[in-house]
Formats: C-alpha cells, structure tokens, sequence
C-alpha cells in the first residue's frame, strides 16, 4: 500500500458564511476534528461557497477532479428548508452513493436531537474521492464524523490504495 499523504477537502456551505454576515463555525468544527483523528499526514484545501446547487456541483467536482482530493468534508445544507441543496448536489456530481453512512449518521444524531431525522446527510464517491455531507452545527459535525470515520480509511484504501492511520482512541469516543 503506498504510504502517500492524503488530501481533505473542507466545503462550507452557507449564504450567510459565504457573505461574511455570519462566523463559519462548521469548516473549523470539521478540520479541528479531523485533525485529531488523523494520525498520517494530509494537506488541507477549503472553501466558503454559498446554497446554491450548481456552485455546490461546481465545487464538489473542482475538489474531486482537479484538486483531487480523496476526501470532502462539506458542512451545511443538509436541512430542510429550500435553499438546503448540498444533498442533491452530491448525489447529481457521485457515482455511487453510500446509503450507510446517512443511515449510521442520523441513528446516532436521533439519540440525543430528536430533529435529527430532518437532516438530510448523505455520501458517495466521485472517482477516487469519497464525499461526506454534514450538519451545520459543530456538535453535530463531531457526533457524524463518529459515527462514520471508522469506515472512512478502507473506503479509502479501496478507491485509491491510500494507507491512512486513524487515532482510534479519538474516533471511537461518544460524541454525544
């Protein structure tokens, strides 16, 4: 397996954030996570875009194709209002979707947020890259990546022969 430095893209997706009315909390909520669950080495690549599916689409493909990262962390959008787009966009620029990690997402969120079920979560791969949407909310950004992270280095591994170690400790924490 090669030992290859991993490369984690960060998508903020939020009208607010994007305009600079409103603190993005969720882009550092996930880097600071991934950061002390991550024991290889990664380079980082983020973004602050705005709801909107087609600049969604854009940028997802960017960071896959172009950026290529293996992994994207995007974080907003996943509710229910009109302008919660991130899902469609994921599942319009993937080829495969992983119904498992929505599933295993909002199992573990329902447990202690009983709207939790209105999250719209979802992951799928774009070539080599596999791509996890997230809630907005820092907590609830910790309580996913938890539920899932465990899965994230062989899916990895899978796509593009990457060997990544994981600080199990940290992962297998509860986050709720």
């Amino acid at each position: 397996m090669n030992q290859t430095k991993i490369k984690v893209g960060f998508i903020t997706i939020s009208d607010r954030a994007a305009r600079g009315e409103y603190e993005d909390i969720g882009g550092p909520a996930m880097q600071a996570w991934v950061k002390d669950a991550l024991l290889s080495p990664y380079e980082i690549d983020t973004i602050i875009i705005e709801d909107d599916q087609a600049l969604i689409e854009q940028t997802l493909i960017d960071f896959a194709d172009n950026k290529k990262c293996n992994l994207i962390l995007t974080t907003g959008g996943t509710g229910p209002t009109t302008r919660d787009v991130t899902p469609e966009a994921t599942h319009a620029v993937c080829e495969r979707i992983f119904d498992g990690f929505a599933e295993q997402m909002r199992n573990v969120s329902l447990r202690t947020v009983p709207t939790a079920i209105l999250s719209r979560q979802t992951a799928g791969t774009r070539g080599k890259s596999l791509i996890i949407n997230l809630p907005g909310k820092p907590a609830a950004i910790a309580v996913c990546l938890g539920a899932v992270f465990l899965a994230v280095p062989k899916c990895l591994e899978l796509l593009d022969d990457s060997n990544i170690q994981i600080d199990l400790d940290f992962v297998e924490q509860d986050f709720s």
